[in-house]
């Protein structure tokens, strides 16, 4: 069993993992990425569709070319990989953090560093998590699989398929799959708008003719050896119409119904998990609960633009890097951040006073104009920001200066409102 020193270790080489990891290599610390798969880069690899970059390369570039380009700098910066390789256990030993590696090539490796930035992304939810009724058969797989299948094994999933959810992973499959002659009957959604970007509604669905079935949820999923049909109906007072039932042939149904932030080890090492977004719990430096852990990109919370998974993980090296080389302030010294009204969560979970903090919120409600308030505990409102077109599926962010945080007294709570165009005028 071999035995390796490093700075930091960075668990995860997609988007955030490069992000971050050049960062930590460039203020001359030895950085070490860890990564299961045989190449850095994450999805992205198998993302061949355009759309990505436009905020953070100012261009845009297709998956594979924006990994490329962050890989690119990453090594340029001197940062170490360990591809091929699971980290098993995560341990927190005071001043230092344990992770035990396994590899086919190297067997098994403790690695010990001065801080760890998780960076594991997050995994798709299939059709056991949500207790879809019907037969068990073959054809039944979640969207991302689906694109894997095509984009990197060359394999057709199927010729008829019905995408259940409207997330961006299956509207852009949707797409796909007419490219390949794959017959798209539907997209289904349970909501009464859809989860997915606007754009991917314009690019994926509209411009192919393919039907969104919103306020519509699934019946049933019926075959012998694999999936022959779905049935679906819409849903009146939150029941689904049984007497307006819809069968669609088909023998192919993709799920496209959200993804769950890859958190196993956080737990392990004493992570605790905000039930709101399945991420860790962080302060303004994005450091978690665990001296030296810190968390970013989708393993925190799910991103609907990688530019912002980018952006934040840079910011949560740049923190790290301070704490190897000295330490932020601890997280009860922060203000503390809570979601209120029509939001479901904020990140981070806490300010640093005097220093200015980008926040990342996801809205509960769908309208053109909106205001988003930043409150003190006794209702002084410290920042105010005008939006247009809100939308669940797209996040909202925030910079509060740190002259304003500086301002509020230690036991203040920072309160992120969102009122809509209505509530707000009165």
């Amino acid at each position: 069993m071999k035995t390796e020193n490093v700075d930091i270790a960075v668990i995860g080489a997609g988007a955030a993992g490069l992000s971050a990891s050049s960062v930590c290599a460039r203020a001359g610390l030895r950085t070490l990425v860890i990564d299961r798969e045989e190449t850095p880069g994450g999805v992205l690899l198998q993302c061949i569709h355009n759309g990505f970059g436009l905020h953070y390369f100012h261009e845009e570039l297709t998956g594979p070319e924006y990994a490329e380009r962050l890989l690119e700098k990453a090594r340029a910066a001197g940062v170490e990989f360990r591809m091929e390789s699971a980290v098993m256990k995560l341990r927190e030993l005071g001043n230092e953090k344990e992770l035990t590696v396994y590899s086919g090539a190297d067997g098994v490796t403790i690695i010990h560093a001065k801080a760890v930035i998780l960076a594991m992304g997050c995994r798709e939810r299939s059709r056991g998590n949500l207790a879809i009724p019907g037969d068990r058969v073959a054809g039944v797989i979640t969207a991302g699989l689906a694109q894997r299948f095509l984009n990197i094994d060359g394999f057709l999933p199927g010729s008829s398929a019905v995408i259940v959810g409207s997330g961006d992973i299956g509207l852009i499959m949707a797409r796909r799959l007419t490219w390949c002659g794959i017959q798209v009957k539907a997209v289904v959604e349970i909501l009464p708008y859809p989860s997915g970007l606007s754009r991917n509604i314009a690019q994926c669905l509209d411009d192919f003719h393919i039907p969104l079935r919103l306020s519509t949820t699934v019946t049933g999923i019926h075959g012998r050896d694999r999936v022959e049909s779905i049935g679906i109906a819409p849903l009146v007072n939150g029941e689904p119409d049984l007497s307006r039932e819809e069968i669609i042939p088909c023998d192919t149904v993709l799920f496209s119904v959200g993804l769950i932030p890859e958190n196993e080890l956080s737990r392990q090492c004493g992570v605790e998990i905000n039930p709101s977004t399945n991420g860790a719990y962080v302060d303004g430096s994005l450091m978690t609960g665990v001296p030296g852990i810190f968390a970013c990109g989708n393993v925190l919370h799910v991103h609907d633009l990688v530019d912002f998974v980018s952006e934040e993980a840079e910011n949560c090296a740049a923190n790290a890097v301070s704490y190897v080389k000295g330490g932020p302030p601890p997280m009860e010294k922060q203000l503390r951040a809570s979601a209120a009204d029509n939001l479901s969560y904020v990140v981070p979970n806490a300010c640093r006073r005097g220093v200015t903090t980008r926040f990342y919120m996801r809205p509960k409600v769908l309208c053109r104009r909106a205001e988003l308030l930043v409150k003190n505990g006794d209702g002084t409102v410290l920042l105010r920001k005008k939006l247009q077109y809100v939308k669940p599926a797209e996040m909202i962010t925030a910079d509060l200066p740190g002259e304003t945080s500086a301002a509020c007294p230690d036991t203040a709570e920072l309160r992120f409102e969102l009122r809509p165009e209505e509530e707000a005028k009165a």
